[in-house]
């Protein structure tokens, strides 16, 4: 494909098979194709019949592999790389070889002084090869889509093909049956078309001038598009190749790391990649997770920790047992949502598609209008030409095909190398809608992790660093050492992290519903239920701010209540804010208590919330505010919720259903990155956007200037490129796009 309209032509090739549904990437050079009403998904000879509907339109195709299938794909990357490079190195040669036989023919022809008898015959000699080698691509690619398709198969090449081929036709009769050919004929330098005089009879420079900015703008695109489109082929490219296998008698064994399955153990040493995703078992390292969450910090682990497959081990010895392996893997997951968001299409480039199917037409009768209204007004042919002639080379409207899909291949890779999984297109949509977003409380506003809010003595309230608190404390944490419960290992973390001393405790045992029980220092300590009156009265007051209490009983007597609370995460705030700088009011909901959700809500100054809201009713709340509201979650019961809301975002530490269901993921678990997803959403539109409005409103500007002959048919060459050129160049804009600062 060479333009946009090649795209279309292959789309509603493919759209007329029946039973089939397609959409063609003019920036990728890939067509997806789906089954219009089976969910079975393309049979083997549907497929068949896609590629041959692609032969017949006059075009090469292949089916290409799976991009969950990481050896398939990028055996398939290369040799698409391959074959662009090549196809680069051909333009390239024959843009400077057209270059250099170019730049004599446009200075004889614009530079009186070196216009020396019989020059016309010199620029037309070079200017031959030029016009017809040179530019032998546009001829080329214009014949096999009027071939195949009529009138519906003109695109942008053949508005080149006719400008080229006018402009050398008319010189060439200008030189053999007009005057042009006569010795010490001279051309006038100008920008604007002569409409006097000789040169009105010669556009050798135009043919010339004209095939080498188009060249140049192809080669442009070709390189801007293959630097762009370089996220999937990185992502794939992280895997690590070879895993160390641990086997049944402790002896390793390299495997290929494709080779591994669900429970395998295998080592990683310091200094290489993860194989797969997994669970550690034994050993503790640093985690650099840059190359898939976009973290510049290492992440400290050890036994019992996740890891992620092609993270690289910095410091320690890893044995790590498989828990995901082959498609399931993140990055496997990572690779098919930035290669769905790549190959989809936005509403604005449907719009755009529509636009240059039927522009092509409009501008070749704009053009013939042009030449007959000239001759109407009594200009001879030698000077309507060349408004003829520059309508059809400014009004190509090639930086229409590449206005979206190049803002979407390069906003879409740099959210991958932050960590931001953007689904599809609709998302880019969707963002720019949002007017309030509904957040889950436990695990994404909060750390998901208890810790001590207050320490009571029955009766009084002291601070947490009262001698008997601190005793209470203790005590309890000595007893709670053998428990797994999170309170009991918030309250252990907290006495650690105090350099309290802990006791041996003894004669563990665990009564259901009153708590535990062990001896520890000399006494019997009870920790759990609260049941004197005194500590009743005080659990009231503190279950009012929403948090969870329990009893220390010293040789039954009570003696200390100990109250815990989820924490914020302290990036909580500053997100929240910032998501209101955005103009997206926060809503709160949760299954958690009314007191609870209170507590975190009045803190957090979020003014609704709802509480105690099981999952059917989190899918409820998001219908009834309606469009434009996005949603935040990372647990099973989030993933209705996700789907049916404006715009789902899924916290990348969560399940896999939740990540399944929403349009844009966070790979890092960094509740600052929702942020930086609709930041760089709106981003990617506003540059379709633009890239549209330019491209568009450019070529409606211009033809009025060149029809009624205040714009010479070079300078709508160079500036036909230029637009091109500029619309890549503000797409790349989005490599730039930095994160915002906020870390926990």
């Amino acid at each position: 494909m060479t333009c946009a309209a090649c795209a279309n032509r292959i789309e509603r090739s493919l759209n007329k098979l029946e039973g089939l549904e397609a959409s063609v990437n003019f920036a990728l050079e890939r067509a997806e194709v789906r089954a219009a009403e089976s969910a079975a998904g393309l049979t083997e000879q549907d497929a068949e019949r896609a590629v041959a509907a692609v032969e017949k339109a006059g075009y090469h195709a292949r089916i290409a592999p799976d991009p969950r299938a990481a050896a398939a794909q990028r055996e398939a990357d290369e040799q698409r790389e391959q074959a662009r490079d090549d196809a680069a190195r051909s333009l390239a040669r024959r843009l400077w070889i057209c270059l250099a036989l170019a730049v004599p023919v446009v200075a004889l022809s614009m530079i009186p002084a070196i216009q020396f008898p019989g020059w016309q015959w010199l620029a037309l000699v070079l200017t031959l090869p030029v016009a017809t080698w040179g530019a032998w691509p546009f001829h080329r690619a214009s014949w096999l889509g009027i071939r195949h398709g009529g009138i519906r198969g003109m695109s942008m090449n053949t508005l080149i093909s006719l400008g080229i081929t006018a402009a050398l036709a008319w010189s060439l009769w200008s030189l053999i049956f007009g005057h042009a050919g006569m010795l010490g004929m001279r051309h006038e330098m100008g920008l604007e078309l002569d409409r006097t005089g000789a040169q009105g009879h010669l556009y050798l420079e135009v043919a010339a001038s004209v095939t080498v900015f188009m060249l140049a703008g192809r080669l442009a695109e070709a390189r801007a598009k293959r630097a762009a489109g370089q996220a999937l082929k990185s992502l794939l490219t992280l895997a690590a190749d070879r895993a160390e296998l641990v086997q049944a008698d402790g002896e390793t064994r390299e495997i290929p790391a494709a080779e591994l399955q669900l429970g395998d153990l295998f080592l990683v040493r310091p200094g290489t990649r993860i194989a797969t995703d997994g669970v550690i078992v034994e050993g503790s390292s640093a985690i650099d997770t840059s190359m898939v969450t976009g973290e510049s910090l290492p992440r400290e682990v050890a036994a019992g920790d996740e890891v992620t497959g092609a993270t690289l081990n910095t410091t320690g010895s890893l044995v790590v047992e498989a828990t995901r392996v082959g498609d399931d893997t993140v990055l496997a997951r990572m690779a098919r949502m930035v290669d769905d968001a790549q190959s989809g299409k936005a509403a604005a480039q449907r719009l755009a598609d529509r636009i240059s199917s039927v522009f092509v037409p409009l501008v070749i009768l704009l053009s013939l209008g042009t030449l007959a209204g000239w001759l109407m007004l009594g200009h001879p042919l030698a000077e309507s030409i060349g408004p003829a002639v520059a309508v059809l080379i400014i009004a190509c409207p090639c930086a229409l095909g590449l206005a979206t899909p190049m803002a979407i291949l390069v906003g879409s890779g740099r959210g991958a190398r932050m960590g931001i999984l953007i689904r599809g297109p609709e998302a880019l949509e969707h963002a720019r809608e949002l007017h309030q977003i509904v957040l889950d409380k436990t695990g994404t506003l909060t750390s998901g992790e208890f810790e001590i809010h207050q320490a009571s003595v029955v009766g009084t309230v002291s601070p947490i660093d009262h001698i008997d608190a601190v005793e209470a404390i203790r005590l309890a944490a000595s007893v709670e050492a053998h428990s797994e419960h999170p309170i009991a290992r918030a309250l252990v973390a907290h006495a650690q992290q105090r350099g309290y001393t802990l006791s041996e405790a003894s004669n563990f045992r665990s009564i259901p519903g009153e708590g535990v029980i062990a001896t520890a220092n000399g006494h019997t300590v009870r920790v759990g239920r609260v049941r004197s009156e005194a500590g009743l009265a005080e659990l009231a007051e503190l279950e009012a701010q929403g948090l969870t209490s329990i009893a220390v009983e010293v040789d039954g007597t009570e003696r200390a209540v100990l109250s815990f609370g989820d924490r914020i995460r302290p990036v909580t705030k500053r997100t929240i804010n910032a998501l209101r700088e955005l103009g997206i009011e926060p809503v709160l909901v949760s299954g958690d208590s009314a007191a609870a959700v209170g507590a975190v809500a009045t803190e957090l100054g979020i003014p609704q919330a709802h509480a105690e809201v099981r999952p059917e009713g989190k899918l409820r709340i998001i219908q009834d505010l309606g469009p434009g509201t996005a949603m935040l979650g990372d647990g099973v019961n989030d993933a209705p919720a996700l789907a049916a809301s404006t715009l789902g975002i899924a916290m990348g530490g969560g399940t896999d259903a939740a990540m399944e269901a929403a349009d844009i993921t966070l790979v890092r678990d960094d509740l600052g990155a929702v942020v930086d997803a609709i930041r760089l959403s709106r981003a990617m539109r506003r540059t379709m956007i633009g890239n549209l409005v330019w491209a568009f409103g450019y070529n409606v500007a211009a033809i009025p200037l060149a029809a009624l002959g205040y714009l010479s048919p070079t300078i709508a060459g160079a500036a036909m490129a230029c637009s091109s050129l500029f619309v890549v160049l503000n797409s790349l804009r989005l490599n730039v796009f930095r994160a915002s600062t906020m870390k926990d």
